[in-house]
This record gives structure tokens, sequence and C-alpha cells, in this order.
């Protein structure tokens, strides 16, 4: 943001004195020459080159950091041309720390110019000019005003869409939130380009050239240290306000356990106050990619149990079915192969606790498509969940088909990226660097075996088969393959061991084309640290109730302590694999 007024005065040449004579009978050689220009190169004073770079430096991290978030929508075309110069790994802090300082530094350049009587700079007496004949200098300086107010509305637009989209807001915010950051990355090209057509390089270098700033009456004795003290105060302000409001989830006290049915009308629930937490920008959830999420927990003796209830339309429990057609069984799926699967999948919800509040849920969400250099790629090419200073989050997650409505929850964590397998090294498996599931093992399997070259777009491999398919159908209840529909109430969308058989031919010739089985099979039982979660879990009226129990302390080392200060992350899944609502802003747990 600069001055297209030079600071040196107007030079002309003067004239040369001849006759008209020549010398030897030639004329001079010099006399139709354009005069040397020996003007002063332009210049910008200090505090003008100081605020311009670090502005210039906080806003294209903000702007690479934010690209990469939106690269990592569906169907983000435009971001993604941006993929070979966008940063990747723990990205959230660099995108929230930048826009906090992009707000700081607007903040100071607007005092500076004020106290250091520069505001002429950006006077929309200027515009005027564009009414009226004139050179075409000071047609580009009317237009660079223009452009100046148009960035000044788009950092300020960033700026409450982006405290907006933290606290989590999401729908038409996102649009414009992403609209204004297209505003800012544009300006950036006309700003560059209107400086240029106005003086040329040397106008560019102007603000690699220092110069004191000029003194005018009634300007402040000390400018530039005064507009960043303004600055320190608004950095501190934001950071302070954010810290000193973000909810608490107080850990009330009671008597018995609640049943867990998923029904909060147990009396115990009545003590505990609830925090409701807003999250954006998942899949699904009919079109909006929002669901705010009530919260509540209580302390029994040596025990904790968590209640959360959020927004799902639809109770989706069909997680990769298959269906039988001519030439083979099928898994239903539209990048199951990519796992990002967001139509045939079921409802799931997940809750993270770790012992510090980073940005990006404990500082373990990392983004990109290989964010470990020495690790293979995420398979879905969005990043992956990882620590990277030997700390664990504990995950809790409810999977609707596999288990969830069984009464478990999975026990999973974030830690350390564990050595990938040969089929991970190979990129023919999904690598999931430090999320893993605790020790231990579950009960779901899966029923389908990929082909490996077709994956899962042609027939595939069937574990098992039903021992009656009349039956298994009749379980499942009606059959409606939109992704969106409704599951029936107690319908079942899983197969149990002994309702099965190993595959054979022989069987599957009793099935006719068109049956539908479930593509996932219960066996066993939980077992280690994994089963230390229990849960009881209801859809009703386009809302999903889920309670929580589990020991205060399980004694696991990939487990946490509930204690006072714990941190904690919410995020809803409809009918999705990976694409769950974004969480900014950490709950802390509270104990009473």
């Amino acid at each position: 943001m600069t001055d297209q007024v030079t600071d040196h005065a107007l030079e002309l040449p003067s004239s040369s004195k001849t006759d008209g004579q020549t010398i030897s009978g030639k004329s001079s050689e010099g006399a139709n020459r354009r005069p040397e220009d020996r003007s002063p190169p332009v210049r910008s004073d200090i505090g003008t080159i100081l605020l311009h770079w670090t502005l210039v430096v906080a806003i294209v991290t903000s702007l690479l950091t934010g690209m990469r978030l939106s690269a990592d929508a569906e169907n983000a075309w435009f971001s993604s041309l941006f993929e070979p110069i966008l940063p990747q790994g723990e990205i959230w802090t660099w995108h929230y720390v930048s826009a906090v300082f992009v707000l700081a530094l607007i903040f100071a350049y607007a005092a500076y110019m004020t106290l250091a009587r520069l505001k002429r700079r950006i006077s929309s007496k200027k515009i005027v000019v564009l009414t009226l004949p004139a050179s075409t200098k000071l047609r580009l300086a009317a237009v660079n005003v223009i452009a100046y107010w148009i960035l000044f509305g788009a950092v300020l637009t960033l700026s409450t869409t982006g405290v907006l989209l933290y606290l989590g807001h999401g729908g038409i915010w996102v649009t414009v939130h992403y609209t204004a950051a297209l505003v800012v990355l544009t300006y950036i090209v006309a700003h560059v380009v209107l400086h240029y057509c106005y003086g040329g390089v040397a106008q560019l270098l102007r603000l690699f050239r220092p110069q004191a700033l000029r003194r005018f009456p009634g300007m402040s004795r000390h400018p530039l240290a005064l507009a960043l003290v303004l600055g320190a105060i608004v950095l501190v302000g934001a950071v302070s306000l954010d810290f000193g409001t973000r909810d608490n989830l107080f850990v009330a006290e009671g008597a018995t356990l609640p049943v867990l049915d998923g029904k909060l009308d147990d009396p115990v629930w009545q003590s505990a106050p609830p925090v409701f937490i807003r999250t954006q920008q998942g899949s699904n959830l009919n079109g909006t990619g929002e669901s705010t999420v009530e919260a509540r927990a209580v302390q029994v003796g040596d025990k904790i149990a968590f209640a959360f209830r959020w927004e799902d339309k639809n109770r989706s429990l069909k997680r990769h079915p298959l269906i039988k057609r001519e030439d083979g069984w099928h898994m239903l799926n539209n990048r199951a192969d990519f796992s990002d699967e967001t139509a045939y999948y079921e409802d799931k919800f997940s809750v993270a606790f770790s012992t510090t509040d980073t940005f990006g849920g404990g500082g373990a969400t990392h983004m990109g498509p290989k964010p470990l250099g020495d690790k293979p790629a995420a398979f879905n090419g969005r990043g992956l969940h990882y620590t990277t200073d030997g700390s664990l989050v504990d995950v809790w997650q409810w999977k609707a088909a596999r288990g969830g409505m069984l009464g478990r929850v999975d026990d999973m964590h974030f830690s350390t990226p564990v050595e990938p397998n040969e089929a991970q090294a190979a990129g023919k498996s999904r690598y999931s660097a430090g999320y893993n599931p605790d020790e231990g093992k579950a009960f779901y399997v899966y029923n389908y075996i990929g082909d490996p070259e077709t994956h899962y777009h042609g027939t595939v491999g069937v574990h098992r088969l039903p021992a009656d398919y009349k039956k298994m159908s009749a379980l499942m209840g009606s059959v409606d393959l939109a992704p969106d529909a409704i599951a029936d109430e107690g319908s079942q969308w899983w197969m149990f061991e002994n309702e099965s058989v190993p595959y054979s031919p022989e069987k599957d010739a009793e099935i006719p084309v068109g049956t539908i089985i479930p593509g996932v099979l219960i066996q066993g039982e939980y077992s280690g640290s994994r089963a230390d979660l229990l849960g009881g879990s209801k859809w009703q009226d386009g809302y999903w109730t889920l309670e929580v129990v589990r020991d205060m302390d399980t004694g696991q080392s990939q487990d946490l302590a509930m204690k006072d200060g714990l941190f904690m992350w919410v995020s809803v899944f409809d009918h999705n694999q990976t694409r769950h609502t974004r969480h900014s802003r950490p709950v802390r747990v509270t104990f009473n």
C-alpha cells in the first residue's frame, strides 16, 4: 500500500544554447538525444515498508493455508489448481495465527496513515479524476484507490466470516469467506500490475528503498511506534477474548449411572448442565454441512458418563451393502477405493480429548496429500491424523452399523505415526499414520473382498452369505438404496455369525439376483483396551442421542484419564467415511 506520488521535485533539463551552426560542417551528434533522467529513485518511508511487508506475509500465509483447507472440500477444483504450492501438515495453527495478525496489522496500518498524515494515499477524492479529462497516471492512481477500498472490504469480510466459521457457523458464511479470499487474491495481482503501469519497475522497487518519513504539521512524533502498539493491543485483545470466552463442559456429580438407551430422561442428566457446540463443513447433512451438538457429562464414583445429542435428518445404517447382479456381487459405494465414501455409509460420531488446546484437534490434524515426507501418502489425498510431540489424543468413535446400535463405542487414538506395512508402503492399502485403534479387538469385520484390479467398482468376493436370505431381508426392513433414505426403526444392516454361513457357490445359487445383504459382519466380542467404552444410542425426529460410560482412569496407556482441564472436540459424520463436520474451538472439560 504505497503512495503513487513521487517525493522528489520535478527536474526539467536546461535547454542547451546553440547558434544553429555546425562544427566542421556536421550537425551536433547529441542535438536530438532524449535528456538523461538524473532524478533520484522513488522511495517509501520505513514505516510503510515495514507494515506493508509484514501485512503481505500475513495475508499470503493466511491465503495459502486457507486454500489448503478449501482444497479439502468436495468438488474443490479452483483451490486444487494451486496444489503444488500449497503447504502441508499442521496448518490450522498457521491459518488462525496469520488471520489474527492480518486483523492486527490492518488496524496498525490505518493508525499509521492517520498519525503520519498519509491518508491522502487512500483518499476517495482521488476517484473524481475518473470523471474528468486527466492523465493516465492520475487515472491509475484513482483506480488504485478503488482497489484499496475493495481490499479493506474484503479483509473485513474475511475477518468477520472467519470468526463466524471459528465459532462453528457454516452454510452461506463458508461461501462468503471463500469469495472474499478470492477477492484478496485477485487484488494482489491487480495491485502489482497497477503499480507497474503507474511507474514501471522503479515504482515496485520503492518498497525496497527506505527513507525517513517526511514531517507534516500536526503529525504525531512517533506514528510507527504508536501504530505498532495499537496492533499489539488488537492482537492480545483478540487472543484473550478467544481464550477467555471458550465453552466449559462442567462435569456434574451423580449417584447412579444412566441407563444406556439413547434417552436423556434419567434424573442424573437433569443435574448436568449442557454445552452446545456448533459444527460445520461436513458432508451431506441435507446440504448444509452443519450440525449442533449438545453435550453433557456426569461423574458417578470411578465412572464418567457423557451424553451427546446432534442434528441428523436421517438414520443411516447401510454401510457398503452388497447387491447381487447378473455378473455377481457388487459392493455399493461411490469412493470406497479412496477411503472417501459419502453415499453408502453409516452415521458416525467422534469425540476427541487432549491435554492441549492446540488448533487442529490438539495438533493432530495434518492436511495435504502427503504431510509425512517419509511415509505413504493419504489414501484419499486429504491428510493424516498424528501427533509430533509424543502426546496422545484419546478418540471415541461411535459407528452406527459396526456395533454402535449394539452398545459399543470404538476406543481409538491419535499418536506418533506408526511404520507402514508392505501393502501400505506400496500404496495398495490405507495408511492411517497415528490414527489407530487401541490395543485389543473389535467384533466387526467386513463382508466383502475387493478385486485388486477393479477395487470396489466391479464384482467383489463375499465372506459369508445369509443362512436364510428372506429372513435377513426382513431384518433389514424396507430397503431404499437412496443414500439419504431413513432406515427403519430397529432395522439391522449387519449380519451376526449365527445368521450366516461361509460363502459357497451352492448357497450363492439359492439367492436371487437383486438381493441385498449387509456389508458388515458381527463376530466374537470386543476385548482389551478397545473395549473400554459402553454406549447406548437412539435416533428420533432428526436427532441422534448417544450415551457413553467409561472408567475415570482405565489405566491403559492409550487412554487419557478423565481430569480437570482436558480439551474436547466433537465431529458429526452423516453417512460418510471421513468428511465429518469441523469443530475448531475446543471445549474445556471442567470438574466441579
